[in-house]
């Protein structure tokens, strides 16, 4: 297939205005809950079994995602075309960078991230079904549904939004089952719940663990937080369907991340109420665990059904929103050409099964922890390069103030703040690297492999492909 070239009739203009401030927030929040809320509390008790830290490592990593949420804000109030990350790397940077960023999206936080969400997904569907959930059972449901969402997305949703909304509004339903019932449970035993020493290593304790264990600790606790917290950042991805885009995005951005913050600590706070810091870190599933001393059997089977509704629709909604980056890669000329085709449901199909089919390969290739890992050690990376773009467009917008006037969104605190989540990003990604460097340096590895393939894709672009203008205004 040839690269496409940039068409001035091309598709991306007749993309309908029709998702107004709650359907922006909806999708902010429904990116975000999906699995990693339902399974990550007993990842991280694993590394800090302590109550104030394991609250902490989930309110500091709210933190992280909410001055992440005002940077985005910002950054999508000075454009209203799809593309997201892609387009602001690309307009503050270079083409090559935007590149690496969508193909990583596409190989592995994207893809990666769809196929543990989905692994999940077949985890409590086998706790459903009251079958044995090993990894060969989980890959085979995960891999079911994959393709099953593929197929339907690519028939197109004609309210897709309406569609998204009610999903959420089932993991709502879900979530507030699970805190208004685990609140009901007697408390763990004051041991249990009594702050005890810090992890030190892989999941022993030490009455000495040192500052630089607990630090690296604490660290490795951030990693399944932000897995957790990702996703407000697709958003972005469908602009070019907002309508007043620069006001609608920032705003939903914002609320939705507050909405999710507080629904995590009403979550975690729940889960060592009813199971104790210690016992959550030795719960694989907390969610059903939380529910069946609520409820029984009952009780856990459904919170299941809950959990398996939520992360499908978190799956539909990546399935959907993603494939906009390839979209808008392949209207640069930068990626296959039939990539910026819609179908008659006006849907980018061939993006979406291409996203489809490499989530079932990631899916197929390892356990859920290593794509997870995956995940993260590239995924923070770009969150990084794209807060810096921050300070690239305000450098620009010096030279012309009419670019700021321009922005109704404005990062409080920059760049302190800016700065913040850059440094998070950083320590996020160091303590990945330290905690996990097989995993971290596949992850890195195929991102880097991007290099070759901008430099083939840009070698076969056609002069008319090239992007006139960047598109921050």
């Amino acid at each position: 297939m040839q690269p496409a070239a940039v068409d001035s009739s091309s598709p991306e203009a007749d993309l309908a205005r029709r998702l107004g401030l709650f359907d922006i927030t909806m999708i902010v929040m429904g990116g975000i809950i999906g699995s990693g809320i339902f399974i990550n509390p007993y990842v991280v008790a694993r590394q800090v079994p302590s109550t104030i830290l394991i609250l902490a490592a989930w309110a500091f990593g709210g933190l992280i995602a909410l001055a992440g949420a005002f940077i985005y804000a910002e950054l999508s109030s000075q454009t209203s075309t799809s593309g997201g990350q892609y387009v602001y790397l690309r307009d503050a940077f270079h083409p090559a960078l935007a590149f690496v960023y969508g193909w990583a999206l596409l190989l592995v936080t994207q893809s990666g991230g769809m196929a543990a969400v989905a692994v999940t997904f077949a985890k409590y569907v086998c706790a459903l079904g009251q079958m044995e959930a090993n990894d060969t059972v989980a890959a085979l449901l995960a891999t079911i549904v994959l393709i099953a969402l593929t197929i339907i997305n690519c028939l197109g949703v004609r309210a897709g939004s309406t569609t998204q909304n009610l999903f959420m509004i089932l993991k709502l339903i879900a979530i507030a089952a699970l805190v208004g019932f685990g609140l009901t449970v007697t408390g763990a035993p004051a041991s249990a719940i009594a702050t005890p020493t810090v992890v030190a290593s892989g999941g022993s304790t030490s009455s000495s663990p040192g500052i630089w264990n607990s630090l690296t600790a604490f660290g490795a606790a951030l990693i399944p937080v932000q897995f957790a917290y990702g996703g407000w950042q697709t958003s972005c991805f469908v602009a070019g369907e907002v309508r007043e885009p620069r006001k609608n995005l920032p705003r939903g951005l914002l609320l939705g991340v507050l909405g999710v913050i507080a629904v995590y600590l009403s979550v975690n706070f729940v889960c060592v109420h009813a199971l104790g810091a210690q016992g959550l870190g030795e719960t694989r599933t907390p969610a059903s665990a939380v529910m069946r001393l609520a409820l029984g059997e009952n009780g856990a089977r459904i919170i299941a059904v809950g959990i398996a509704l939520s992360t499908a629709g978190f799956l539909s909604q990546s399935m959907l929103t993603a494939p906009r980056v390839y979209f808008a890669m392949a209207e640069d000329g930068l990626f296959f050409a039939r990539l910026a085709k819609l179908n008659r449901a006006r849907v980018p199909a061939f993006a979406i099964a291409l996203q489809g089919t490499l989530a079932v390969v990631i899916t197929l290739s390892g356990r859920y922890e290593q794509i997870l890992n995956y995940v993260i050690s590239v995924d923070v990376i770009f969150f990084a390069l794209t807060a810096a773009t921050v300070f690239v467009f305000r450098q620009r917008a010096k030279a012309n103030p009419s670019l700021l006037k321009a922005s109704p969104a404005r990062t409080p605190g920059h760049p302190f703040t800016t700065l913040f989540f850059i440094v998070a990003c950083a320590g996020v990604a160091f303590s990945t690297l330290y905690r996990y460097p097989h995993n971290s340096l596949i992850g890195l590895g195929i991102m880097l492999t991007g290099l070759p393939a901008y430099l083939f894709w840009r070698s076969q672009k056609t002069p008319n492909a090239e992007h006139p203008t960047p598109n921050i205004e």
